[in-house]
């Protein structure tokens, strides 16, 4: 008996220990050496071709980029639930999608639905839904002082590559680490998956620094891929983590797909002039034509960039150096630098930008100078692999960051309808250029996200908790989340049911003022008997600090009981802002020197001045070739305190966006994003300190803010000021889903197309 427990124990033991071996370490034994390898998808020149009942036939991809991240959570917290990703996947291809691409292995929920969602569609006689999938680098691998060959770099994105292919076939088990899903992955996937995309937007600095360190390892010649005499060791590492992942699917798998390299603008294969050198930073480049295949990858690689509008515009930079003729451009530069800076692109072994675009390309189907899409023709004419722009797309945030000064297709500040259009015309451009694919960024928007010129601005470790509109990054989804559970707590529409007896929170002279608030906008309604829509000028007076304010503002002549941080005034429609006292502007605190000719914290601003002033977005910290014998500062910024008037309700036929005020009789009803007010983390209602007080941004948490209300004409003494208690929702916020204008308008231009075929 205790012999046949032994072996019991032992034979449990081992069976674990397999188990274990397969499931989570991907130990295996290749059975079937001698068993052919198979393949769906594969290329053939430029083009991507799709077996269809027995021959292939070309493919192309229209996708979705879908990220991991809903209200309240963080991406890495792999929230998103199975009925959720369902819906998704449902609404995804009713837009008119065929492909969804992730970028990371997610938890096994994602993949679960995905099969449940295909299968359902087979048994129906319905085309499925394709995946790209990725694998993602650590941002901090990229930032550190590793090369790409270090083994935390190499080793772990091959190791997590053959963990998304054991995902994808059914055949992993895994816990959350390291920034990947977690989960009991089962159901093979792989039959809908049509290919990788492999790593991230590569930073300049590691491309440089891995070619600049590793001389000697600029070949690689495996069993799939090999590397040209003229490759890179950067390239080279990118054929070894691609050959070691077609490597392990052959042999595991007997399966093959596509196989990308991610890449962008900063590393795409070309040299420049030294107007866009200079002006964007472009000293690497990453070019896949270096990475050649073998007659053993039956499937094929394809050239994958994420290319935007508006950033980094190269051949915009040159345009403008062009007018400055090679002279002026030496004098602003400089001898030195100039002969550095081509030095530099000299050493880059790469072609020039302007072999590959003609003057014809400048211009699209409309006519319209269009510099992207000149952009995406130099990419298809360089490339002999078939070209998929994997990320492009626009944000329907309220702030800004970049702008496309040819096509008015901006990072920010477009509304819902004008997103969708822009994403009409760059998939126009993309396809009309001649590539065969493309994925739109992104599926839904995610309140988690951050951006260069807003980040300083707000507490970063409390963004998910909160909808920041200022924030662009945070807007580039076809699917809104909006405050509330099933409806926002109030909409700028006219409609006034929505205000009641208990949001009264000031009075003044026959005028009221209420205020409620919610995840993304504090909302004000005035009531001003007799209001003049086209001559009145309203105020609204706003204290959240008390640690900075004037009781004065002297750019209207008008006083108030407190000292006031902000001045909302309403003067007509297309007149109408907000403005803040000039000791509490952001942009003076974080970005003085490219914006303001003396040092603000050597001569900070009186705590009392009465001078209030616009609030603006930086978008470029300094012109791109600056006149060294400019004397004022030559950033260029955004206008963000200026607001918009219109409906903001999104069952409106008029619907708009970004509108921040709307009359109504006697009425305006006004919203107002937290971030205008300087709210970092409205959810615990924490603010801006004083700068100067403590050299920089710092939280300052609140419980009331005071606010009053005047009119022109009628404000004879002092604004009296009320207060109004603030208390945030902490993590716990509330939201729907709502499909965007964006979403409905792509559909409609998709299936014309559909219906022309």
């Amino acid at each position: 008996m205790k012999k046949f427990i032994i072996a019991v124990c032992a034979v449990v033991l081992l069976a674990f220990a397999a188990y274990t071996a397969y499931y989570r370490f991907g130990i295996y034994v290749d059975l079937h050496p001698d068993q052919p390898v198979t393949t769906f998808m594969k290329t053939e020149g430029k083009s991507i071709l799709m077996e269809r009942e027995g021959r292939y036939v070309p493919f192309e991809i229209r996708g979705v980029n879908m990220g991991v991240g809903i209200p309240g959570e963080w991406a890495t917290d792999y929230a998103i639930d199975k009925e959720t990703y369902l819906r998704w996947f449902g609404y995804i291809q009713e837009m008119g999608a065929n492909t969804v691409r992730v970028y990371i292995a997610l938890q096994d929920d994602f993949y679960n639905a995905f099969y449940e969602y295909n299968l359902e569609r087979e048994e129906n006689g319905k085309e499925p839904l394709w995946l790209l999938h990725g694998v993602w680098v650590n941002d901090y691998m990229q930032n550190s002082h590793r090369d790409a060959y270090d083994e935390e770099l190499l080793d772990v994105l091959i190791q997590d590559s053959k963990t998304v292919i054991d995902i994808l076939h059914g055949q992993k088990v895994m816990s959350l680490g390291r920034g990947l899903g977690s989960g009991s992955y089962r159901h093979d996937v792989s039959r809908w998956v049509i290919g990788y995309i492999l790593g991230v937007e590569w930073e300049s600095t590691l491309v440089a620094y891995t070619n600049q360190t590793s001389v000697g390892l600029n070949s690689y010649d495996g069993e799939y891929l090999y590397t040209t005499e003229k490759a890179t060791p950067f390239e080279a590492f990118l054929c070894r983590v691609g050959d070691g992942v077609i490597r392990y699917e052959s042999s595991r798998y007997k399966q093959q797909r596509l196989v990308a390299f991610s890449n962008w603008p900063t590393t795409d294969p070309f040299s420049y002039p030294v107007t866009a050198a200079y002006g964007r930073e472009k000293y690497a480049c990453v070019d896949v034509e270096q990475i050649k295949s073998k007659e053993s990858f039956q499937s094929g690689l394809f050239a994958s960039y994420h290319v935007y509008p508006y950033f980094p515009d190269y051949l915009e930079l040159i345009r403008r150096g062009g007018e400055l003729g090679d002279a002026e451009v030496t004098r602003r530069l400089g001898a030195t630098i100039r002969a550095t800076l081509e030095y530099r692109q000299s050493k880059l072994n790469a072609p020039s930008i302007l072999d590959y675009v003609q003057d014809s390309d400048y211009y699209d189907h409309r006519g319209r100078y269009n510099t992207y899409i000149a952009y995406l023709r130099a990419l298809n004419q360089y490339h002999t692999l078939p070209v998929v722009i994997s990320e492009y797309g626009v944000s329907t945030g309220r702030g800004m960051a970049q702008e496309d000064i040819n096509t008015g297709r901006n990072q920010g500040h477009m509304t819902e309808q004008e997103q969708g259009q822009a994403i009409i015309d760059c998939y126009r451009d993309i396809m009309d250029a001649g590539c065969v694919g493309s994925c739109i960024f992104t599926w839904q928007d995610e309140w988690f996200k951050r951006t260069w010129n807003t980040m300083h601005a707000i507490d970063l470790d409390k963004t998910p908790y909160w909808s920041d509109y200022q924030t662009n990054e945070q807007y580039f989804g076809l699917l809104a989340f909006d405050p509330g559970k099933e409806e926002s707590i109030c909409y700028v529409d006219g409609d006034l049911s929505e205000w009641g007896p208990e949001d009264l929170a000031a009075s003044y002279m026959g005028m009221e003022l209420s205020v409620k608030y919610d995840e993304k906008f504090i909302y004000f309604l005035v009531k001003k008997p007799g209001f003049k829509q086209l001559s009145d000028t309203i105020y609204i007076p706003i204290d959240t600090t008390q640690k900075t304010g004037s009781t004065y503002c002297q750019n209207y002549d008008i006083t108030f009981e407190r000292a006031c941080d902000f001045l909302v005034v309403i003067h007509g429609r297309g007149d109408s802002r907000v403005i803040v006292q000039q000791r509490y502007e952001a942009l003076r605190s974080t970005f003085a020197y490219d914006y303001y000719p003396e040092d603000p914290y050597v001569t900070p601003p009186e705590k009392d001045t009465p001078v209030f002033i616009n609030i603006y977005l930086p978008l470029i910290q300094r012109d791109f070739l600056r006149d060294p014998s400019a004397t004022e500062p030559t950033g260029t910024k955004f206008d963000t305190g200026a607001l918009r008037y219109g409906n903001a309700n999104p069952d409106s036929e008029d619907f708009d966006s970004l509108a921040d005020f709307i009359f109504s009789g006697d009425y305006v009803e006004i919203r107002l994003p937290w971030q205008l007010l300087n709210f970092s983390n409205p959810s615990e209602m924490m603010v801006h300190n004083d700068y100067y007080e403590h050299y920089g941004i710092e939280n300052l948490h609140i419980d009331e803010m005071y606010v009053g209300i005047g009119c022109y004409g009628e404000t004879k003494y002092r604004i009296p000021m009320s207060a109004v208690t603030l208390k945030g929702w902490g993590k716990k916020p509330t939201y729907h889903e709502r499909l965007k204008r964006s979403y409905y308008i792509l559909q409609d231009y998709w299936a014309s197309l559909d219906a022309k075929r």
